[in-house]
């Protein structure tokens, strides 16, 4: 059974799944953009057998408090906070982290700041190299990130529209009448809540800061060599296959999956990929 629960960080109210035994392994379940724990939906009950499992939202995502960017500085060290606190306030010393999309910039920084921590990774279609970035995200956010202004914010502001949300779930699927509308659906009402373009606006440009630490998380992947689980839509236009196969080079004893997907797998895969991360992880 997964169970909805809130916590206070900071003062801020913090939305989270809950499902398996507290005395298993801990799997922390780490979404991407621009959606939140809700993308775990169908994988959380897989591994609730065998894992300990808990999917925060972030701040300004899902069930969690969102509020204005004039109100909540909106970086990826601010949301990693309130993550951070969460895990300290449920009192996790030691965890698997999942990272997917803006789930790495979060789990690569809960690791630097607790490597003893994190028991290992599972990485699905999430960057921690330039050789990564895909044509169509280059073209946006590096006019983004070397000057903010109103031509730079109009073609940033793509990113959230409804076609682009509906397109990121159905680029590179099998068959996209598997792919369940819900999905941007849900995540499109919680972007256009007013006001929030501006807090998505402040993290898409805040980005940048996540490249800048790359060198840094290689040093960190090398020095402390978890064991890390990569699978991989292999045809995801935002983060491409050269990015899976760059995180061989700092973590070569790495296992590499690959997925006929996109950037989201889990609607296709999910069986697939919960029996991926029982075997590399589970207890025996």
């Amino acid at each position: 059974m997964t169970l909805y629960k809130f916590a206070t960080v900071d003062g801020r109210q913090i939305f989270y799944r809950e499902a398996g035994d507290a005395g298993l392994p801990t799997l922390i379940l780490l979404h991407g953009f621009p959606t939140s724990s809700f993308m775990f939906r169908d994988l959380i009950p897989e591994l609730a057998d065998r894992f300990h499992v808990i999917a925060p939202d972030y701040v300004g995502f899902g069930q969690s408090d969102a509020p204005p960017a004039t109100e909540f500085a909106y970086s990826f060290e601010a949301l990693t906070d309130h993550v951070e606190g969460l895990i300290a306030q449920l009192g996790l010393t030691s965890y698997i982290l999942y990272m997917q999309d803006y789930g790495g910039p979060v789990g690569f920084r809960l690791f630097t700041r607790h490597p003893q921590a994190v028991a290992g990774f599972v990485i699905q279609n999430t960057n921690a190299y330039v050789a990564g970035v895909g044509e169509m995200p280059a073209q946006v956010f590096l006019p983004l990130w070397n000057k903010r202004d109103a031509t730079t914010e109009a073609a940033a502001r793509g990113f959230l529209a409804p076609a682009t949300t509906r397109f990121q779930y159905q680029v590179g699927a099998r068959n996209v009448e598997a792919i369940s509308p819900d999905n941007w659906t849900h995540d499109q009402a919680l972007l256009d809540r007013p006001g929030h373009d501006l807090a998505q606006l402040d993290l898409l440009e805040n980005y940048k800061t996540n490249i800048a630490l790359y060198e840094r998380w290689h040093e960190a992947f090398r020095t402390h060599a978890p064991p890390t689980l990569i699978i991989w839509g292999r045809n995801d236009p935002f983060f491409t296959t050269a990015g899976a196969e760059a995180f061989l080079a700092d973590l070569p004893q790495a296992r590499l999956v690959w997925l006929d997907a996109g950037h989201f797998v889990l609607d296709e895969n999910a069986p697939a990929v919960a029996a991926e991360i029982k075997a590399s992880f589970a207890p025996q």
